[in-house]
């Protein structure tokens, strides 16, 4: 009992002592806590009592492509009928001949450096996400290449894919938008999946195809 009733004498000296200490300080500083035990396994200070919050930034917006490959109409006078695909290589823009002197243009990406070709064909299949099977000359250039590729968005081929008579190019989407307007293809020409979906549904099987050659330089007619 003495030994109880000495630490209590004790601690109120020791608490009378720090009040009386604080009282010529000023009063008491305010510490806000969560009302958590310090066992819980979610408890978390809140930051904006021990530091100062640091503002989110928002994220970068997204580089815009360029105007000129926004699908548009614009004024093409032409002799080709209606209904006619135009590939205006060195422009990188497709144009799709709708009559009265007007044309949709597309922005496309075409062939690289020594891919690059001119003639006319036709649509001669149309495919919604097409699989993709590289032909035999573009796995002797680049054996690491699958030999097949479902369709699907990874598909290089895109959404749609038109294809051109008597060879191997086709008319397709994309998994790469950023190369729309680029010489990076291997002959083929591409547009951003939503302007693929727009020309596919206007485009007829059997559709006129016309590549036009790149400009100054010399391109092989296939």
């Amino acid at each position: 009992m003495f030994n109880t009733a000495l630490r209590t004498s004790f601690a109120a000296v020791v608490i009378a002592a720090a009040v009386s200490t604080q009282a010529s300080a000023g009063p008491l500083p305010f510490f806000p806590f969560d009302p958590q035990p310090a066992y819980s396994s979610t408890y978390a200070p809140r930051a904006a009592a021990y530091a100062p919050v640091e503002t989110e930034q928002a994220a970068p917006p997204p580089v815009a492509a360029p105007s000129r490959f926004k699908r548009q109409i614009v004024s093409y006078p032409t002799h080709e009928a209606p209904g006619t695909i135009v590939v205006d290589t060195p422009n990188t823009y497709l144009y799709l001949v709708l009559g009265n002197g007007q044309a949709m243009r597309y922005g496309i990406g075409v062939g690289r450096d020594g891919f690059t070709w001119s003639g006319t064909k036709t649509v001669e299949k149309k495919s919604e996400w097409p699989d993709w099977r590289p032909p035999q000359e573009m796995l002797e250039r680049q054996p690491y290449l699958p030999r097949f590729m479902a369709g699907g968005p990874e598909n290089p081929l895109g959404a749609r894919a038109m294809y051109l008579s008597g060879s191997v190019y086709r008319i397709h989407g994309t998994n790469a938008p950023s190369t729309i307007g680029q010489r990076v293809s291997s002959g083929c020409f591409r547009l951003k999946n939503e302007d693929v979906i727009d020309l596919y549904n206007r485009v007829k099987v059997g559709a006129k195809v016309v590549v036009l050659p790149m400009s100054g330089s010399r391109t092989a007619s296939r």
